[in-house]
């Protein structure tokens, strides 16, 4: 009798149809993927294999080997994954509120709260550690951004740690493939009733995005901002 379809099973195609298409992405950054995989695979089983004839369990450590090296593959994976994406998005507008959307559980994030027509970015992101504003784009430009995003809500969460982090790769900014582990490290303040509040205050106080409508993720190259784009004062 023909075995009934669970929903692990109409699952799995989806997950080995995205295992693919990272793979695939992966390796137009990362030409050498396939053979550090191959490579991290045989020698993790490999080694295992050797030590079970040492000491004459061939076949419980080559069983352990072969599981062993099946998690040591996924890991290698999927860090080379991160990287090549990582990579494929630095530079663009917009890639700083990619990685903040996939920050984690805890993190409130609310991209674009304030913007210049050079395509320069302040996104807001609220957690345990306060309210950390996130720039991307000309490191100068940003900065009066920055300031006037904190004159703005100072007005209502002056009670509230802010901190303020540019990405880049110049001195001082942040890389953004470091950013998500940047603010997870930054020190918790808040209770969460206290998250919950500070949110609620900077909902009442609005945002650019609720006035005009963004994409997720990088912002196509060449996008262009009404005139008068930017932090409205209230």
């Amino acid at each position: 009798m023909a075995r009934k379809e669970t929903a692990a099973d109409a699952a799995n195609p989806g997950r080995l149809k995205q295992i693919a298409l990272t793979y695939k992405m992966t390796r137009r950054a990362d030409k050498k993927i396939g053979l550090v995989l191959a490579a991290v695979g045989i020698v993790t089983f490999g080694v295992f294999l050797a030590i079970g004839f040492l000491i004459g369990h061939p076949i419980y450590l080559g069983i352990l080997g072969l599981l062993l090296a099946f998690l040591a593959t996924a890991i290698v994976f999927g860090r080379r994954a991160e990287r090549a994406a990582f990579g494929q998005m630095e530079g663009q507008p917009g890639a700083a509120a990619a990685v903040l959307d996939n920050i984690g559980r805890g993190w409130t994030t609310t991209p674009a709260v304030a913007m210049n027509r050079n395509q320069d970015v302040v996104h807001r992101a609220v957690g345990k550690a306060g309210i950390v504003l996130v720039a991307e784009g000309n490191p100068n430009r940003v900065k009066s951004l920055l300031a006037a995003e904190k004159k703005r809500m100072n007005r209502i969460v002056a009670d509230v740690p802010v901190h303020d982090l540019i990405v880049g790769t110049g001195e001082g900014q942040v890389e953004l493939k470091k950013l998500r582990t940047t603010m997870v490290k930054l020190p918790r303040v808040l209770t969460g009733p206290q998250v919950t509040a500070t949110n609620d205050r900077l909902r009442a106080l609005g945002d650019l995005m609720s006035n005009m409508p963004l994409p997720k993720g990088p912002m196509p190259k060449g996008m262009k901002l009404p005139k008068g784009g930017g932090p409205k004062a209230r």
